[in-house]
This record gives C-alpha cells, structure tokens and sequence, in this order.
C-alpha cells in the first residue's frame, strides 16, 4: 500500500502502513457498530418510568422544604421567648424653672431595665410538638406524594402500552382491507364478483384508515400524559408489561393494612396535632408571670435606685375566653378522630369494590382468551373459506372481519381497564411496601 506524503496533525506519518491499517479498521468498526447503536430503541420499563417521575417531580422536594421548616420552627418555639430591655425617663418636669431638666428634680430618674417572661416549661414543651407534629404530618403527605406519583404513572405508562397495541391492531386491518380490495377489483375485471364487492371493500379501507387516525391520535395523547410525569418519551419503547395478576394486598386483613394508608395516616398525624393543640390549650389555663428589674438613675444630688416587678396576667374572664379556647381544641380533635374514622371506611369500601372488578376483570379476560377471540378467528376463517368456494360474499367476509376486530379490541379495552386498576390497587403505598401476591380465586397465596 502506498503511504501518503504527508502527516497527520500530531506530527505521526499517515503513511505509516502500521497506523494507517490501524485507522481503517476503526472506522470499519465505527461503520459497522455505530448504525446498530443508534437503531436499537430506548426501552422504557413501568419502573423506570416511575423513577423518572420521582426523580423529576417538584412535590417532594417541597415536602422535604416542610419538613426542615417545620423542625427548626420546633427548636425555635421550644425556647424560651427573648428578654425586653426597657429604657425611658420617670417623672420628668414640663413646667417651672425646673422644665425638662433631668437632673434638677429629685423625682426624675433615667430609667433602664431587662423584663422576662417566665414561660412553663411544659408549655415549651407542647409548643415544639405542635410544630414536630406538623413536620410528622409533612412526612406523611410526602408519602401521600410518593403513592400518587406512582399511580398516575403507571396509570400513564398503561394506558401508552395498551392504546400502542390498539392502534397496530387497527394498522393490521388496513393491510388486510387493502388485500380484500385488491381481490375484489381482480374478481371484478375476470367478471366473478359486482361492481358493489368493490365499492364495499373501498369503504371498508377507508373506515379502518379512520379507525388509525382516531387510535394514533390515542397515542399521541398517551405519549402527552405520560411525558408530563417522565419528561420526553417520543420515540422510546416501552418495556414488557409487568404482572398485573398479583398486587399488594390481602383481603383477608385489608382493614388493618388500609389503616396505615398513607391517606389515612395524615389524617393520624392530623390528630395529633390537634390532641397537642388542645393540651396546649389547657397548659394555658395557667397564666406565665413576668419579672422585670429597672436601674434608676437621678441627678447628682440624689441617690440612684432599683426596682423590681412581677406581672400576672388576670384571667378574670376564664369561662368565656380561656375554657372556651380549650373546648373548641378539644373539639378540633374530635373532628380530626371523626375524619379518620369516617375515610379508612371510604377507603376500605373502595378498594373493596376496586378487587372484585379486578378479579372479575381477569375471570372475563380468561374467557375472551379461551372462547371468544378463538370463535371469532374460527369464524373469521370459515367465511374468508365460504368466500374462496363461492358459498358467501364479500360482504360476509368483511363482517366477520370487522366482528374479529370488534372482540379484539374489546379484549385489550378489558385488559387495559383491568390493568388500570391493579395500578390503583397495587400503588395504594409507595413500591417500598412487600407484595402480596393472590390467585385467580382471589385468596392470598
């Protein structure tokens, strides 16, 4: 091989017969890997779809921001509150030859002095645990934000998944709506078939490309959603379907499961707040006296003084102010155990009725497997032979078809609809939470 004259840009001889060999086989290797690199799709799994979602939200991190807040407002509300310091002038003269002189009269004094407020202790106390209760109910919400998150993400990613296969089934049937077309314009021009089997089929490709259009348009709407929670997935595969026919929950003891629902458990810490508010309320029954010492200074020939004070404040009104305060925090927490109650029963109900429609959305998606999409394919390929034999007509063939795309989709509408609610179901938690896997019976395994 003939080196060329001159070098490359480090200085190395690109005649080098060594280098110059070694330079073609990796771009041979770059020609050969590189299309292979780029042709092989992004693959996007419904956990990794949750993860981005979790990655990307704004929720969480504005919980965590609740949370820090509400820890250091309990550090802060748990001392004790800052001292005054208090300066003015006593008894000054505004009339007589002795006006506004400060040192002339032995009633003037320049006054300076620290006043404190002497807070209960126990007082302290249940202030910083109104506030540690609100960041324990800011880190429920961040759980509630956690599940939610979750959910409308593989309620998203599911609905991307099954509104793709809908719409390459409908794709298919354009294809084999353009087969029946060309058959029937060929039996038309040899003279076997009417005019009429080729209007047919005409209108028959042109429903199924309208079909297209709607379930492309599904898609696009698909691609739109899921993207607002994982970011762009234009273009990205998504990844196997995962098992939808177990979830996390056992019927047997779904009260107790469901009442640590995270829903449920902001509403615990809900109540907790308002049982702290209303000990608080009772802690301040008992009024917080005030000391305050002042350093009084007077003329010259005069001798400087102290004093020394203690304020109490008189509740003399306690059964319309104070008790009244302590009876409506009692009553707040009353609310709040009510509240609870009443949406672990809401809770529990729902998610009953949400496993039987999963379980008879999977007893149904049985029977479309096993009986009703092989009667319609059978059907479909008894006429399609009827027509071969001359025994039905073309229109009987595109029925049957059409009858066989009909039980198609509603098997995938059924499987999405079922598999919408194992999301529910299956992310009533954050995915931290252990499976429980169930049979078909619908009993725990």
């Amino acid at each position: 091989m003939q080196s060329l004259p001159h070098s490359g840009r480090n200085g190395v001889r690109l005649g080098d017969p060594f280098r110059y060999s070694l330079a073609f086989a990796m771009l041979l290797a770059l020609q050969i890997f590189a299309p292979n690199a780029k042709a092989e799709p992004v693959s996007l799994s419904l956990a990794e779809a949750q993860h981005r979602a979790l990655a990307r939200s704004r929720q969480l991190p504005s919980k965590d921001a609740a949370i820090a807040a509400a820890r250091d407002m309990a550090i802060a509300a748990g001392q004790r509150p800052d001292p005054v310091l208090k300066a003015g002038v006593d008894s000054l003269p505004i009339t007589g030859p002795a006006r506004f002189n400060i040192g002339s009269d032995f009633m003037t004094m320049r006054r300076i002095g620290l006043m404190q407020e002497l807070t209960r202790s126990d007082k302290l106390r249940l202030r910083a645990a109104q506030y540690e209760r609100a960041a324990d109910k800011a880190s429920a919400d961040k759980r509630v934000a956690t599940a939610q998150i979750e959910r409308d993400t593989a309620l998203a990613w599911l609905d991307l998944y099954y509104a793709s296969r809908m719409a390459e089934l409908v794709h298919d049937q354009i294809g084999l709506s353009e087969l029946d077309l060309q058959a029937a314009e060929a039996a038309y021009r040899g003279g076997k078939r009417s005019q009429a089997d080729v209007f047919e089929a005409r209108s028959a490709v042109a429903l199924a490309q309208d079909r297209a259009s709607d379930y492309d348009r599904r898609v696009s709407t698909a691609q739109t959603v899921l993207a607002r929670w994982t970011g762009p997935v234009a273009g990205a595969a998504l990844g196997d379907l995962p098992d939808v026919d177990h979830v996390r929950l056992d019927p047997a003891t779904l009260d107790t499961m469901l009442a640590h629902h995270p829903d449920i458990a902001v509403l615990d810490r809900q109540q907790d707040i308002a049982r702290t508010e209303a000990q608080l309320a009772r802690a301040n029954r008992t009024p917080d006296w005030t000391v305050e010492v002042a350093l009084q200074h007077r003329g010259p020939a005069f001798s400087d003084m102290v004093s020394v004070g203690l304020s109490v404040p008189l509740q003399w009104d306690r059964k319309n102010r104070q008790d009244r305060e302590l009876a409506a925090k009692l009553a707040l927490a009353d609310q709040a155990r009510d509240d609870r109650e009443e949406m672990l029963r809401a809770h529990v109900a729902e998610t009953r009725v949400m496993l039987d429609e999963w379980q008879n959305g999977r007893e149904r998606l049985l029977r479309y497997r096993r009986e009703l999409l092989p009667l319609a394919g059978d059907r479909s390929t008894a006429t399609l032979a009827a027509y071969r034999g001359a025994k039905a007509t073309l229109g009987e063939v595109l029925a049957a078809r059409r009858n066989q795309l009909e039980v198609h989709l509603q098997a995938l509408q059924l499987e999405a609809s079922t598999a919408r609610l194992w999301a529910q179901l299956n992310f009533l938690y954050p995915s931290s939470q252990q499976t429980v896997q169930m049979n078909p019976e619908g009993g725990a395994q």
